[in-house]
C-alpha cells in the first residue's frame, strides 16, 4: 500500500473511532451505501426502497449529503411533490430523486442526524429514515446496513483510494446486515460465485441477494414516458457522466438497442450548450439516450426532440424487502 493510501487508511481508522459511539433517532433508519466509489447503483436502490416502504403503508424520508449540490445548509430537497432546489443546488441524485419519488420528503445535510431532527421538527409524521450512500456515515445509528457491491467491478484493483476504488477495506463487509451483488445479470459467468466467496470471507451471516438494474422505460425532459421496447433495434447514440459507463451501455444493449456511439463525461459532469451542441453533430440524427441523472441537468439548455433519458429499475427478490425491513424497529 503508497503512502497516500495508507495516510487515508488511518484517517478512516481515527474517523471510526471517533464516531464509536453513535447517535440514534427516534425512529427507523435504513442505510444503502458501497465499498467503492460510485458505480454500483445506489440511487435506483433507495429509490426502489422508498417506494417499497410506501407500498407497506409506511412514511418515509431520503436523509442525502446531496454530492456536490453548493447548497450547506440543512433544508429540503423536496417535500413529497418535486424538487425545490435545482441540480446544482441540490446535487443531481438528490434531484433525481426528487423527481422519481412522490409523497417522498428529501432532505439534504452533510450530517445525517442532524438533518434528521430537522425533519422530524418539519415533518408531520415520524418517517421511517433512509441514508442514501451511508455506509461510511458512522455518526448515526442504523438499524439496517445494506450494502451494495458491483458484480461489473466489486473491488477495483482491491487498494483503498486513492490508488484504488476502495473507500474501505474489504473487512469492513462485517458491518452489513444485508448485502446485495448489484448488476448481476451483466457480470461474466463464475463473478457472482467469486464474489459470493469474497463476502463470505468477512461476512458469514448477512443475507445475500442479487439484483439487476433493468431498463423500465424512456423519459423526455418534459416528463413524457416511453416503453423499454421503443429501444429494439434503434440506432443509439448515448452519452453519460456517471461512474460507470459501460453498465449504462450495457442496459441499453440489453433493452435491444445498438449503440452506435457513446460520449463519456466524468461523474457528475455539469454541461454546456456546447456540450449539446456537439453531441447532436456527433449523433448524426440517430436517437439520442442519456441517463435519468444526466437529464436533471439538462433542462435549461436548449437539447433535442429526440433526447431522452433511459429509466433504470432495482430488480431484486421479493425476499429482499422482507429481511430489510424485519431489521427496522417503527
Amino acid at each position: 500500500m503508497g503512502l497516500i493510501s495508507a495516510a487515508y487508511g488511518l484517517g478512516l481508522s481515527c474517523k471510526k473511532w471517533y464516531y464509536r459511539t453513535p447517535k440514534r433517532l427516534p425512529a427507523g433508519v435504513i442505510s444503502i451505501g458501497n465499498l467503492t466509489l460510485g458505480g454500483t447503483g445506489k440511487t435506483p436502490a433507495v429509490i426502489s426502497v422508498a417506494q417499497e416502504a410506501k407500498n407497506r403503508g409506511l412514511s418515509v424520508c431520503i436523509l442525502t449529503r446531496g454530492y456536490r449540490g453548493r447548497t450547506m445548509n440543512i433544508t429540503f430537497v423536496s417535500r413529497g411533490s418535486g424538487p425545490l432546489l435545482s441540480p446544482a443546488e441540490a446535487g443531481d441524485e438528490a434531484c433525481l430523486m426528487a423527481e422519481a419519488l412522490e409523497g417522498v420528503p428529501i432532505v439534504k445535510g452533510k450530517d445525517r442526524y442532524e438533518a434528521g431532527l430537522f425533519a422530524l421538527d418539519n415533518l408531520k409524521t415520524k418517517p421511517l429514515f433512509i441514508l442514501d450512500d451511508g455506509f461510511q456515515h458512522w455518526k448515526l445509528f442504523r438499524d439496517a446496513d445494506v450494502l451494495l457491491i458491483d458484480a461489473t467491478n466489486p473491488f477495483g484493483n482491491g487498494k483503498l483510494f486513492p490508488e484504488g476504488r476502495l473507500r474501505e477495506p474489504l473487512s469492513a463487509m462485517n458491518r452489513a446486515h444485508i448485502i446485495v451483488i448489484t448488476k448481476s445479470d451483466m457480470a461474466q459467468e463464475g463473478s457472482v460465485a467469486s464474489i459470493t466467496r469474497t463476502v463470505r470471507q468477512y461476512n458469514q451471516d448477512a443475507p445475500l441477494f442479487t439484483s439487476s438494474h433493468r431498463a423500465a422505460g424512456l423519459v423526455t425532459a418534459r416528463g413524457e414516458s416511453m416503453p423499454a421496447d421503443s429501444l429494439q433495434s434503434k440506432s443509439i447514440y448515448a452519452f453519460c457522466g456517471i461512474a460507470n459507463p459501460a453498465s449504462f451501455t450495457s442496459t441499453l444493449t440489453y433493452a435491444g438497442a445498438a449503440v452506435r456511439g457513446l460520449r463519456a463525461f466524468r461523474d457528475h459532469y455539469i454541461y454546456t450548450q456546447k456540450d449539446i451542441d456537439e453531441i447532436i453533430s456527433d449523433a448524426a440524427g440517430m436517437e439520442i439516450i442519456t441517463t435519468e441523472k444526466d437529464l436533471v441537468k439538462l433542462k435549461n439548455l436548449d437539447i433535442p426532440e429526440n433526447l431522452r433519458a433511459l429509466k433504470v429499475a432495482f430488480s431484486v427478490n421479493g425476499e429482499f424487502y422482507d429481511s430489510l425491513f424485519t431489521l427496522v424497529s417503527l
